[in-house]
């Protein structure tokens, strides 16, 4: 039976993205925490709501979920969902993260093709980031190639639906920028403190990106390198 055993060249090539990923969780607390100081005219519900209104989309429900920042939006029951620090607070952090969710809701009803691409392959990247690199391992463990590149095949189903939804967020985040400031809800002179909150939230979807595109070039490499016999898991 194959033995599988740690890899710190792997550990090299994705360290980049994980670098990027702890600066850009810090990043996230950092602004939201201070960008929770700020005070907002609404709460997180009351913005999210009057943006969805605003752009006529009444038929999607708000509704607060438990957790911290476990707030989206669910295209398939057009549920907003808020976690609790966002749904009541009246801060500019709140208001910010709800608007970017709000975001999302009126991608889904304006109909935006790259939002409809990411919510078609989201089956596919479950399937790629829970199956993907174990199937990769066993053919790579019994020696049986072709079923190590199907295991990356899966895995490339994780690294299509990370690069779709990247323009995917950052699209969200500048309708919230601009439904903010266009109904008046953050005065302009305010939204710096937005904005740090949406921008560091960025950055943790470009780290993961990254590090998904990182880890499938790495095992590829590893399959067409030649050099399986110097490195095993």
């Amino acid at each position: 039976m194959p033995v599988f055993y740690f890899d710190p060249y792997y550990t090299l090539a994705i360290m980049p993205a994980v670098l990027l990923a702890m600066w850009a969780q810090w990043r996230v607390h950092s602004a939201f925490t201070a960008a929770s100081q700020e005070p907002a005219p609404l709460s997180g519900a009351a913005a999210a709501r009057h943006i969805l209104d605003s752009a006529g989309a009444t038929d999607v429900r708000i509704e607060t979920m438990p957790g911290h920042l476990t707030d989206h939006y669910d295209p398939r029951e057009k549920v907003l969902r808020l976690s609790q620090d966002v749904y009541s607070a009246k801060s500019l952090a709140a208001v910010g993260i709800a608007a970017h969710e709000a975001g999302h809701a009126l991608q889904d009803a304006q109909s935006f093709s790259l939002m409809a691409i990411r919510n078609a392959a989201v089956g596919v990247a479950n399937l790629g980031s829970g199956a993907g690199l174990l199937v990769f391992m066993i053919g790579l463990g019994f020696a049986l190639k072709p079923l190590a590149w199907l295991g990356i095949a899966l895995f490339a189903g994780t690294v299509f639906f990370q690069l779709v939804n990247l323009p995917v967020e950052l699209d969200a985040s500048n309708r919230a920028k601009a439904s903010l400031v266009d109904l008046g809800i953050v005065p302009a002179a305010d939204m710096p403190a937005v904005n740090s909150v949406l921008n560091a939230a960025a950055w943790t979807y470009v780290a993961g990106t990254l590090q998904s595109i990182l880890t499938l070039l790495y095992y590829a490499s590893y399959l067409t390198s030649g050099s399986n016999d110097d490195r095993s898991y």
